[in-house]
């Protein structure tokens, strides 16, 4: 009976923080989202309580960030912890908001890193990647090249 308890409650879990994930996902696309402040305008990856430019405590909207970016910078990883697979790619990703995030980026050759990925177009998708240890879906924000 336990067991079927636990089967009903399962549930869809983000593996980071500004990450929102809609009841009715994978239907309805999963997100990221930021702090926008009310008294200065400075938009920030995830949840605020105040304001890093202005100093604004409390003063914070929550917004919707874009799906789409520009890798800034990147770097090949080629070690990592046993069960993740090498060569993969890891960068910081450029929204439009002004916000950074880092995040691993799909599409791309890692054996043959190129200059020419610097500035290049990703799009956000959000996939499961692992279920946890109660059951539960984990969804992960990946970024894929744009043709």
């Amino acid at each position: 009976m336990a067991q079927a308890q636990s089967a009903q409650e399962k549930k869809v879990k983000p593996l980071v923080p500004f990450l929102r994930i809609p009841d009715n996902w994978p239907e309805e696309s999963a997100y990221l989202f930021g702090s926008r402040c009310k008294a200065c305008g400075a938009i920030f990856l995830g949840e605020r309580y105040a304001c890093g430019r202005c100093g604004a405590v409390g003063d914070m909207e929550e917004v919707r960030l874009s799906d789409e970016g520009e890798i800034y910078v990147f770097t090949v990883i080629h070690q990592s912890f046993p069960g993740i697979e090498t060569p993969y790619i890891a960068a910081i990703i450029d929204l439009p908001e002004g916000v950074s995030v880092r995040a691993n980026v799909y599409g791309l050759d890692p054996n043959n890193p190129s200059p020419q990925w610097f500035g290049k177009k990703v799009r956000m998708r959000a996939e499961k990647i692992r279920v946890d240890r109660e059951g539960n879906d984990v969804i992960a924000p990946k970024f894929y090249v744009v043709e």
